[in-house]
C-alpha cells in the first residue's frame, strides 16, 4: 500500500470511529430486552418478547414475535397461547396455578379490626420480610382445578410453592417448596421437592434426607425424573448438582464434575441432558449422558466455547438449542446451537441498529500470578478509542454474592460497555469466591471475606498499574453487595492505591449485617456463626478480622467515596450504609450519600438508574 493509500484508509477508519456514538446512560435503556416465550408446538418457530423502556414515562412496551428456527425474518403476533405448549395443564386437563392465600394476623386491622385506621404490623416469629417485601401474612399455595372443584394442596399450610410441573400421565404433580416457619426458615436452605397424587390427595417429600436446595424438577419424554440439588443446608451457593432418577434408581450426573449447574434441559429421547454453567470466566454449554443400565457417572462434555455467555438455556428441539447469548459489547439476543459442533446461530437481532451505532469496547481476558501463587483471570475493558501511548484512569470492579459468577453478562446497572465509553479501563478479577474455576476456588472465600480475596483484588489492580497506560494516579475501586463489603474493607487496607472508592448497598458492619438481614443462613454460614458465639473461634475471627467497621481499619480511611442505598434492601439493610456515610461525614473525609427509597437490593427504575450513573460518572470525575 503506498503512502497516499495509507493514508487515505486511515481517514476513513478514523472518520467511522468519531461517527459511532459510545454508550451513555441514555442509551443504555434504549436497549430492548428480549426474552423467549418457547418454541411452538410444530417445533418449526420460537416465539419471544421484546420490551422497550419509555425512561421519560417510566413506562414498558412489550410486543410478541414469530421467528423461524431456520432463521429468517420475525414476525410480530398478538396471541401465541394456542401456539405453545402450556405446561400448566395437565395431560388430562386439569389446571394449575398459583394463588396468594392469607394465613396469617399481621397487621393491626386483623387484631383489632375496630381500628380501621392503624397502621401497624405485628410479628411472633423471624421471617418477617424478605428481599424487599414484608410479610403480609400470605402464601403462595397451589392450586388445581377442573370443572367441579378449585383444590388448594396446601391447604392452611403457611408455606410457599415456588414452581410445579406435572407428571407425564398427568395423576401427580410436583411442587418446591421450603416447609419451614420461623427462625428455622430464616437458617435453613432446605427446600424439598414434594409430590401430590390426585387420586389420593397425599403429599410425598421426594428428596427428603437431602438437606440443600432441592428445585426444578422436569421429566423427560420416558417419564424419567431430573432435578437439581445442593448438598449442604445452610450454603446457599454450595455445588448445583444435576441428579436423575427412574423407578427407584438415582445418579447424581455431575458428581464428579468440577463445576456448578446452572439451567438444563432433557434431549427430546431423554437420552442426554443439557446445561449452561460459569466456566473460566464464561457461561457455556455442556451436555452430560443418562444411561440408567449402566448406572454409571458419566462425563461431562462442554459444547460452546468462546468469549461470550449462553445466558439462557430455554429449549431442546432436535438436534438444536435454543439459548440466549451476550458479552460485555451486547445484550442479549436469541440463538440456536448445533449440538454437536457447538456453532451458533443469531435468530433474533433486535438492537442491531443500535449496537452497530456504538463503538465497542475491546475486552481482554488476562491472566495474574496470585499472593498464594495461583492463576487468576481478569477481564480487562478498555475504551472503545484505546490509544496505548495515553495514560488512563482505571477502575478495580469488585464483584458481589460473594459467589457469583463474573462472566461476559450484560447489565443496566454494572455494565462494563458504559464505563470504559466514559474514558476508564476497567479490570473485573475473577478472585477467589467465583464459581467457574472449580468447586476449592468457589468455596475458598467462605469464612475468609477479608483475607485471600482481598489480597486477589490487590494482585489485580497492582499487576495492570505495571502497564504505561494505565494512570497510577487516578485509580478507583467499585462494587455492591459483597462487592461493596469489599470497597469498604480496601479502605482500610490499600495503603494508598485508590483515590476514589464507589460504595453500593454494601455491607460495612457484620454485627448489625447478622442482626438486621433475612436470610440469617447466609450470615451464618458465610460469618461461620453468631457474633455472640465467643467460643465459636472462626465466627470470632470473622467479626473482629473482617469487620471493615473495625476501629483499627477506620483509622486508615482517608480516600474520598461515595455511598449508594436502597430504602427497600432487606438483604443488606439501608443501616449499612448509614453507618458507612457517617464515619466518612465525622472524619471529614470527601463523601456523598445517593438514597433511593423505592429500590431495593439493585436499581430498576429508569429514571433512578439514570442518575445512578449520572451520579457515579460525576463522583469519578471529581475524585480521579
Amino acid at each position: 500500500m503506498n503512502r497516499f493509500s495509507f493514508l487515505v484508509a486511515s481517514l476513513i477508519l478514523s472518520t467511522s470511529a468519531m461517527a459511532q456514538k459510545v454508550m451513555t446512560p441514555e442509551l443504555l435503556w434504549q436497549v430492548k430486552k428480549v426474552s423467549p416465550v418457547g418454541v411452538t408446538k410444530d417445533k418449526k418457530n420460537v416465539v419471544y418478547k421484546v420490551t422497550s423502556t419509555n425512561v421519560k414515562t417510566q413506562e414498558d412496551t412489550t410486543k410478541t414475535y414469530i421467528i423461524s428456527l431456520a432463521g429468517g425474518k420475525a414476525s410480530e403476533i398478538k396471541e401465541y397461547k394456542n401456539l405453545i405448549e402450556d405446561t400448566s395443564v395437565s395431560k388430562n386437563g386439569l389446571k394449575a396455578e398459583t394463588e396468594e392465600v392469607k394465613l396469617q394476623k399481621v397487621f393491626g386491622q386483623d387484631y383489632y379490626p375496630e381500628m380501621d385506621k392503624s397502621n401497624v404490623q405485628i410479628y411472633n416469629e423471624l421471617n418477617y420480610r424478605h428481599w424487599d417485601t414484608w410479610n403480609d401474612g400470605k402464601y403462595e399455595h397451589l392450586f388445581v382445578t377442573n370443572s367441579n372443584e378449585k383444590l388448594d394442596i396446601l391447604k392452611d399450610q403457611p408455606y410457599s410453592v415456588s414452581e410445579y410441573v406435572w407428571t407425564p400421565d398427568g395423576s401427580k404433580i410436583l411442587y418446591v417448596s421450603k416447609k419451614k416457619f420461623g427462625v428455622d426458615y430464616a437458617t435453613s436452605t432446605n427446600t424439598d421437592i414434594y409430590e401430590y397424587n390426585l387420586a389420593t390427595k397425599e403429599t410425598k417429600n421426594i428428596t427428603e434426607g437431602k438437606m440443600g436446595y432441592d428445585n426444578t424438577p422436569s421429566f423427560s419424554s420416558q417419564g424419567d425424573l431430573a432435578f437439581l440439588s445442593m448438598e449442604r443446608d445452610g450454603y446457599e451457593a454450595d455445588k448445583n448438582d444435576l441428579i436423575v432418577r427412574k423407578g427407584d434408581i438415582e445418579i447424581n450426573l455431575t458428581k464428579n464434575w468440577d463445576g456448578t449447574v446452572g439451567g438444563y434441559k432433557w434431549a427430546e429421547d431423554g437420552k442426554k441432558i443439557y446445561f449452561n454453567a460459569a466456566v473460566g470466566g464464561t457461561m457455556q454449554l455442556f451436555e452430560v449422558d443418562v444411561n440408567f443400565k449402566t448406572k454409571k457417572i458419566p462425563s461431562v462434555k462442554q459444547i460452546t466455547k468462546g468469549q461470550f455467555d449462553i445466558a439462557g438455556l430455554y429449549s431442546i428441539v432436535g438436534d438444536k438449542a435454543i439459548v440466549s447469548k451476550t458479552d460485555m459489547n451486547h445484550a442479549a439476543e436469541i440463538y440456536s446451537v448445533d449440538l454437536k459442533s457447538g456453532a451458533l446461530t443469531q435468530l433474533t437481532n433486535e438492537n442491531k441498529e443500535l449496537f452497530d451505532s456504538i463503538a465497542k469496547s475491546k475486552v481482554e481476558a488476562r491472566t495474574i500470578k496470585t499472593t498464594d501463587g495461583k492463576d487468576m483471570l481478569a477481564w480487562v475493558i478498555y475504551p472503545p478509542d484505546f490509544d496505548p501511548t495515553k495514560k488512563y484512569p482505571t477502575l478495580l470492579y469488585c464483584q458481589g454474592g460473594p459467589q457469583s459468577a463474573l462472566t461476559q453478562y450484560y447489565s443496566t446497572r454494572w455494565n462494563f460497555q458504559l464505563m470504559a465509553a466514559q474514558g476508564y479501563i476497567v479490570i473485573a478479577p475473577n478472585r477467589r469466591g467465583m464459581p467457574g474455576h472449580g468447586v476449592e476456588w468457589n468455596e475458598q472465600i467462605s469464612k475468609d471475606w477479608g483475607g485471600q480475596v482481598m489480597q486477589d483484588y490487590l494482585a489485580a489492580i497492582d499487576d495492570l498499574s505495571k502497564e504505561s497506560y494505565v494512570d497510577k494516579d487516578r485509580l478507583g475501586a467499585i462494587g455492591a453487595s459483597y462487592g461493596g463489603y469489599s470497597v469498604y474493607y480496601l479502605a482500610g487496607i490499600h495503603e494508598g492505591r485508590f483515590k476514589s472508592f464507589i460504595s453500593h448497598n454494601g455491607v460495612f458492619n457484620l454485627k448489625s449485617m447478622y442482626g438486621t438481614t433475612e436470610e440469617v443462613f447466609f450470615t451464618n454460614w458465610d460469618a461461620g456463626g453468631a457474633y455472640w458465639e465467643t467460643d465459636n473461634k472462626v465466627a470470632q475471627k470473622t467479626y473482629s478480622q473482617f469487620d471493615p467497621s473495625n476501629p483499627a481499619l477506620l483509622n486508615k480511611w482517608n480516600t474520598p467515596m461515595l455511598v449508594y442505598i436502597g430504602g427497600k434492601d432487606y438483604r443488606v439493610p439501608m443501616g449499612q450504609g448509614q453507618e458507612a456515610f457517617q464515619v466518612l461525614q465525622l472524619k471529614g473525609i470527601k463523601s456523598r450519600m445517593v438514597y433511593f427509597p423505592e429500590e431495593n437490593h439493585w436499581i430498576l427504575k429508569p429514571q433512578n438508574s439514570v442518575i445512578w450513573h449520572t451520579e457515579f460518572y460525576k463522583w469519578l470525575k471529581e475524585t480521579l
